[in-house]
């Protein structure tokens, strides 16, 4: 049986190694704080102005404000922000409640490529690494969300097919 991780890789078309090359640099050193509020701040704007009802579906019980907060400082270098305010990321766990497929991933990862391509001040190679590692979390998400249905016979979320997108 895969491992979650594996899976991640598969399906996202990242290699582990690649994908925690984010590890290797202190991002939020090399690029700031407000680099990563203005990025955050820009995809949660894709996110909730997206034309699909079903994908602004699945943040609906949340405020975008508490979004941009929740996003990605700490896994990036910065302090523990989100630790502080809400305790371990344990992200599987944070996401149980919301249906993360391929089709959602997919989406999400497209409003992320565009914020990264729209964010001037961060380097070719910074927002390669970020997008590896956004793009390999996506799919370990989506893995993690398959372990929650086949362990409670959950059908597949209405909000997508549960086949890996082409890569």
């Amino acid at each position: 049986m895969q491992s979650l991780q594996q899976k991640a890789s598969e399906w996202s078309g990242v290699k582990q190694e690649d994908a925690f090359a984010i590890d290797d640099v202190n991002l939020f050193d090399k690029l700031g704080l407000q680099t990563f509020i203005n990025l955050s701040t820009d995809f949660y704007t894709r996110v909730y102005d997206d034309e699909e009802e079903w994908f602004r579906s699945i943040f609906a019980d949340s405020k975008k404000e508490d979004a941009i907060q929740n996003q990605y400082v700490q896994r990036m270098g910065g302090p523990p922000l989100y630790s502080q305010r809400k305790g371990h990321p344990a992200l599987i766990g944070r996401h149980r409640p919301f249906p993360v497929t391929h089709k959602a991933a997919e989406r999400w990862l497209q409003h992320m490529q565009q914020a990264l391509d729209n964010a001037t001040d961060i380097d070719h190679d910074s927002k390669t690494r970020m997008l590896n590692f956004f793009r390999h979390t996506a799919y370990f998400l989506v893995a993690g969300n398959d372990l929650k249905n086949e362990s409670h016979g959950t059908p597949p979320c209405k909000h997508g097919d549960d086949k890996p997108a082409a890569v």
